[in-house]
């Protein structure tokens, strides 16, 4: 059994190494809004703070959202390897509780944001702040 564990703990580093370093490409800026004005020395204008901050709270949510998932996952095979065991099959329910909780924690800010930008017609994520 502890084998089985072992096995699958190493299993899970790798599986969470790679999610660690392949979101990295999806959410880079976007080349739109880069502009290279000269060949020899290129220098990188139209960059906001705002992107960096949009980047920010979409790869919050998103991890966080994989990360629930996960331990969900995990409460499921903790519950499976219970076998029967009263203290195993309770702990792997309050942790599918718990990731399931998160789950609706992160969609309930995805559907927050996006019905506020339907309602009052702002862009939370990406907010345009005019220089004073």
């Amino acid at each position: 059994m502890t084998s089985l564990m072992t096995r699958f703990k190493k299993y899970l580093a790798a599986a969470l190494g790679l999610a660690a370093v392949l979101p990295g490409k999806a959410l880079a800026i976007t080349p739109d809004t880069v502009i290279i004005t000269s060949n020899t020395y290129p220098t990188i204008s139209n960059l906001k703070p705002s992107n960096y901050v949009a980047g920010a709270i979409n790869l919050l949510l998103g991890v966080s959202g994989i990360i629930s998932f996960i331990f969900l996952l995990v409460g499921g095979i903790q519950w499976i390897l219970a076998g029967g065991d009263k203290e195993g099959t309770e702990k792997a329910r309050k942790r599918i509780t718990n990731a399931l909780i998160g789950l609706a924690v992160v969609f309930s800010a995805y559907a927050l944001i996006f019905i506020l930008q339907a309602l009052f017609n702002i862009d939370i994520i990406r907010l345009n702040l005019q220089p004073l």
